[in-house]
C-alpha cells in the first residue's frame, strides 16, 4: 500500500473560492487516491451555514480548518471586495502559519496549493520545505491575457486606457484533438489604472 501524502489548500473567503478549489481537491484525490487534503479557510466574519453545509458533504480525504475570522475594524471601509477578500487573506497569515506548522509537526506536507487571493502564504511552503502552487481557474481567454502580457507590456507605450484602437491578442486552446486560434479584442477604455 502507498504511503499517505498530505496537501494543504489554502481557499479565500466566500463560497465562490471555496467550492472550485475543493472541488479540484475532490478530482485530484480521485486521481491520486494515496493523498489526503485540509483545507484552511480563511473568513471575515462567522462562517456561513452555506459553507458549513458544503463542508459536510466532503469525502473523508479532505478535512477542512475554518480559521478564525479576522476583525472587521482591520479592514479598509468601503474598499473594493476583491480589496476585502486580499486583506482578510493577509490578516489569517498568522493562523495560516501555526496551522501549517502543526500540521508539519504531525506529518510532512507534500505541497501547498493556494487559491490566487492567498498567494502570500506560499512562502510558507519555503519556510516549511514543501512544493507550493498557485491555483487559478480562469478561462482560456484570461489565461491568454495573462501569458500575452508580458508582450503587450513592450509593445505599448503609455497607459493602456489612453489607446485610441483596440488590443488584439491571439489565444490558442486545443479542445477533444481540435486546436481553436483566434483573436480576442479589449477596449483600452476598460483599462485603468485603478486596481
Amino acid at each position: 500500500m502507498a504511503k499517505t501524502m498530505r496537501i494543504a489548500v489554502i481557499t479565500s473567503p466566500g463560497l465562490t473560492h471555496l467550492v472550485p478549489i475543493l472541488e479540484f481537491s475532490k478530482r485530484f484525490l480521485e486521481l491520486h487516491p494515496n493523498f489526503h487534503v485540509t483545507c484552511m479557510i480563511p473568513s471575515l466574519g462567522p462562517h456561513p451555514d452555506s459553507t458549513k453545509s458544503y463542508l459536510q458533504t466532503l469525502p473523508s480525504n479532505i478535512h477542512s480548518i475554518l480559521l478564525p475570522p479576522i476583525n472587521k475594524q482591520d479592514l479598509p471601509q468601503g474598499a473594493y471586495p476583491g480589496v476585502l477578500i486580499q486583506k482578510t487573506v493577509t490578516l489569517s497569515l498568522p493562523s495560516i502559519r501555526d496551522t501549517l506548522k502543526s500540521l508539519t509537526l504531525r506529518e510532512p506536507l507534500a505541497a501547498l496549493i493556494a487559491d490566487a487571493y492567498a498567494f502570500e502564504a506560499l512562502s510558507f511552503a519555503k519556510e516549511f520545505n514543501f512544493l507550493s502552487y498557485i491555483y487559478f481557474p480562469s478561462s482560456v481567454m484570461a489565461l491568454s491575457l495573462c501569458l500575452h502580457l508580458p508582450k503587450l507590456d513592450e509593445q505599448v507605450t503609455g497607459e493602456y486606457k489612453d489607446l485610441k484602437d483596440p488590443i488584439y491578442y491571439p489565444v490558442v486552446y486545443q479542445f477533444s484533438g481540435v486546436i481553436f486560434h483566434f483573436q480576442c479584442k479589449i477596449d483600452p477604455v476598460m483599462l485603468t489604472n485603478s486596481i
